[in-house]
């Protein structure tokens, strides 16, 4: 048997974990305040995760009289669970970082009239940007470096450990962490989601975090069937029809719900075939990456029928995460905080999801608050950082992963279980994942056993949350509850790593009060 390695220990004021926009953006940000900063991204920081694979459009709104109207035009929809003062602060946080972004030398598009396009951010650029800036300010970038679990201290969160993709153990001791990891979309084969495991979500409920809003996660993006980019945009001018090339009236679903609802019939096809001219060179120029499988195919998708595909984005795109104490991002933890697609993004999009431009500023937004709330905890803290346990140490054997992947695919992935969901359907999916959970439970430590652990983690987090919220809102549908409930909007709090609990928590009214 090989000798295990020593473990690479680090210390830092701040740990952030995720190399993402919310991670890059936290530890930019902890270091601008002053802290010694360390990250640890699974993939390698700049050119990992969704952000990186292509363009993101973000909310840029300079006219502060504007800050209602983005609050108003998703309350109701999203089940009246967003919050005015939330959404407020992410637009005024992310006009001042993207300005911030433009002095430090980054190079925005720019329009025909020769303005700076602060709304659009290309992916690769955005990131490698992103990275020259920790290197400015010292961050030191753990790549390659997946965390496995948090070292917690008489309560209070000192750190994480894992293991690099070589093998090679690594540990960061420090005052303040930082949960960046991303949403979880089940590796279901989305463009840049393959680092998108729920390894955070994991290592966070180990430790006792509370979550919320995981019967949003459901989200689903629609794709060509050779395609895996899941890009929203050019579906705005698209046409759907059925196998006879008979069109399809979606109505006032959500469009992946109600393509879902067809497909049932038959396979679903689209074309672009609403968009003119000067939209089809705007988005071959804005969206390039969304074109290129087309193009491998000799297919003209302004003309062209396409066969649709369903992809799970989960929490990617969906809105469940960890829970947000405060502004300052804490968590239920003293020295936690998170920030992006791995927090609860229920304070600006309520249920419904928050897919590219909500999310890009969610993500710029709260990895800034989160980095500067961090910072100050640290560095009040001073120099001595407790010697944090992880919240467990089970030994990896051989578990059959395949079959737990199988569950995953079949309870998860089915847009039957996971779209039009049921009372029966919920709980037959919860005893499967419970099973496969059980049966994984030794193979923590394991990377790519933990993986799937984390993924059956979230799921069983999505489910129960899904079961208990018996009404139609938002992204959750109930096929036995199709009505919304009339009692006052409430969040789901859950919790737990053997035994999931939940409770009920009164949604705080919305509307902003002085």
């Amino acid at each position: 048997m090989a000798k295990q390695q020593a473990h690479e220990l680090i210390q830092a004021q701040v740990l952030v974990l995720g190399g993402g926009p919310a991670g890059v953006w936290a530890a930019l940000e902890a270091a601008r305040a002053g802290a010694s900063v360390a990250l640890a991204d699974k993939g390698y920081c700049g050119v990992s995760g969704a952000a990186a694979a292509s363009n993101n459009n973000i909310w840029y709104v300079p006219d502060s009289t504007q800050y209602p109207l983005y609050f108003e035009e998703g309350y109701l929809a999203g089940g009246s669970l967003s919050e005015q003062s939330w959404v407020e602060a992410v637009l005024e946080t992310a006009v001042r970082q993207l300005h911030f972004m433009s002095e430090r030398g980054y190079r925005f598009p720019v329009t025909e009239s020769g303005a700076r396009n602060y709304g659009t951010l290309r992916g690769p650029d955005y990131m490698r940007f992103m990275r020259s800036q920790l290197r400015k300010s010292k961050v030191r970038i753990l790549d390659h470096s997946p965390v496995q679990q948090l070292l917690v201290a008489d309560g209070q969160v000192t750190g994480a450990r894992g293991e690099r993709l070589n093998g090679e153990p690594w540990q960061v001791s420090a005052s303040a962490t930082v949960i960046a990891t991303g949403g979880c979309a089940f590796l279901s084969g989305v463009l840049g989601t393959n680092v998108c495991t729920g390894d955070g979500h994991l290592a966070a409920g180990e430790a006792g975090v509370t979550f919320s809003g995981m019967e949003f996660s459901n989200q689903y993006g629609m794709a060509a069937s050779f395609s895996t980019v899941t890009k929203g945009l050019p579906f705005h001018w698209a046409s759907y029809y059925d196998e006879e090339g008979h069109e399809i009236d979606l109505g006032a679903e959500e469009p992946f719900v109600a393509i879902a609802r067809a497909s049932r019939g038959g396979r679903i096809f689209a074309c672009y075939d609403k968009a003119s001219a000067d939209v089809q060179r705007w988005l071959r120029s804005g969206q390039a990456i969304a074109f290129m499988p087309f193009d491998r195919m000799g297919i003209d998708p302004f003309r062209q029928r396409f066969e649709l595909s369903l992809r799970l984005e989960g929490t990617v795109r969906g809105t469940g995460g960890i829970e947000l104490r405060g502004r300052d991002c804490s968590t239920n933890l003293p020295g936690l905080y998170a920030a992006g697609d791995a927090a609860s993004r229920e304070p600006i999009v309520g249920g419904r999801s928050g897919g590219g431009s909500p999310n890009a500023a969610w993500a710029m937004s709260t990895g800034s608050w989160a980095g500067q709330a961090a910072a100050r905890f640290a560095l009040a803290q001073g120099e001595s950082v407790p010697a944090g346990r992880t919240a467990s140490e089970l030994i990896a054997n051989g578990a059959d992963l395949a079959n737990a992947m199988q569950v995953i695919q079949e309870e998860l992935w089915s847009v039957e279980r996971n779209v039009f969901r049921s009372e029966t359907g919920l709980k037959q999916a919860l005893q499967r994942l419970d099973e496969a959970w059980g049966f994984q439970k030794a193979n923590r430590v394991q990377r790519s056993a933990r993986e799937v652990h984390a993924m059956l983690y979230v799921g069983r987090l999505a489910y129960t949350s899904a079961l208990n919220r018996r009404e139609s809102t938002a992204l959750h549908q109930r096929v036995d509850y199709p009505l919304c409930s009339p009692d006052a909007p409430y969040r789901q709090r859950v919790w737990g790593v053997e035994k999931v609990e939940i409770e009920r928590v009164a949604a705080s009214g919305g509307r902003f009060h002085d």
